[in-house]
């Protein structure tokens, strides 16, 4: 609920005990418009977000019981009563360096994860071939599963899910799955 001065002021009257009033009380009271300013007050003025009732008035119409913002991307993969093993996983970060970044220092690279630009995950799936297995990568979720494993992975970084790139070691039964991250450029992230 916004509260005005007004409401304030109105709510300070009911709390407060009745005292006579002096001359001197009325040169104590602040200008009336200048009480009315608070920190509040500064900047643009806010919209009200719509009531509760109106919400659920279009929740209602479209007979969904949540909204689309509330489910996290990837919560559909998610299998909850699966008695198959989460397999051994690592994410790791590749950057491209060129000799100007190395030897001259001229690049902006740092050996930070903000300069990198792809995603490396290794999937060790013990006793696995290749044609067991099932992969599906979205921009902020990788699924992989064979007839051991499940892995449901949250991805920290949104990828260009459709560019990705598998390799199978069958030496070491592990699967590397090199994607490129899609991040706003910021300060942090060049």
């Amino acid at each position: 609920m916004d509260f005005s001065g007004q409401h304030i002021r109105a709510i300070a009257d009911l709390l407060k005990t009745e005292e006579p009033e002096s001359d001197s009380d009325e040169d104590m009271k602040p200008d009336s418009t200048v009480a009315a300013m608070g920190p509040g007050d500064v900047g643009p003025v806010k919209q009200t977000a719509p009531t509760p009732q109106t919400k659920e008035k279009e929740t209602t119409a479209t007979k969904d019981i949540w909204d689309a913002d509330e489910v996290p991307e990837g919560a559909e993969f998610e299998i909850l009563n699966d008695p198959r093993p989460q397999p051994e996983y690592e994410i790791l970060y590749k950057q491209a360096v060129s000799s100007e970044d190395m030897f001259l220092q001229m690049g902006n690279k740092t050996p930070l994860t903000s300069s990198c630009e792809d995603m490396v995950v290794k999937i060790h799936l013990p006793d696995t071939q290749m044609a067991d297995v099932t992969l599906d990568v979205k921009s902020k979720f990788l699924d992989c599963r064979t007839p051991k494993y499940l892995l449901g992975l949250h991805l920290p970084h949104p990828v260009d899910h459709k560019n990705g790139k598998a390799q199978w070691n069958a030496k070491t039964h592990s699967l590397q799955v090199t994607l490129r991250m899609t991040r706003d450029l910021d300060m942090f992230n060049f």
